[in-house]
């Protein structure tokens, strides 16, 4: 539903996943989750794949990584498996969690991003059933 950011003097943002970015988060019963998210405003790439620039904004502007999950007290601990960005796999993504009806809020914690420190708050809608 929405992404935004919070610097340590309280400076909110909806950085650093563009303006309406959308996604897909899933925790399965078997305690896997996968996250999906393509930032907002993202273009197509040319005919044939794209130029070298394209790809590369490509990249920059979609994140997905996959592996266990676990729940303990108010968090969510991601144990990435496989990643877009190499970095997180074999890392643990730490999130604090909060369900409100059908949405879950994530937030990290303080995190360096394009050089700030801020916390970034997810905040997602629950599905209902396909069709």
């Amino acid at each position: 539903m929405s992404a935004s950011s919070t610097t340590r003097d309280g400076k909110r943002s909806e950085t650093p996943y563009g303006t309406d970015p959308t996604g897909f988060l899933t925790y399965g019963a078997d305690g896997r989750v996968t996250a999906l998210i393509s930032f907002g405003g993202r273009k197509p790439l040319s005919d044939g794949g794209g130029k070298l620039e394209e790809q590369a904004e490509a990249f920059k502007t979609f994140l997905a990584y996959a592996g266990r999950y676990k729940l303990t007290g108010d968090k969510v601990i991601h144990s990435v498996e496989i990643s877009s960005i190499q970095n997180y796999v074999d890392k643990e993504l730490v999130r604090t969690i909060q369900f409100h009806d059908d949405r879950i809020v994530l937030a990290t914690p303080p995190t360096r991003v394009n050089g700030k420190i801020m916390i970034i708050e997810l905040i997602w809608q629950r599905l209902g059933p396909a069709s």
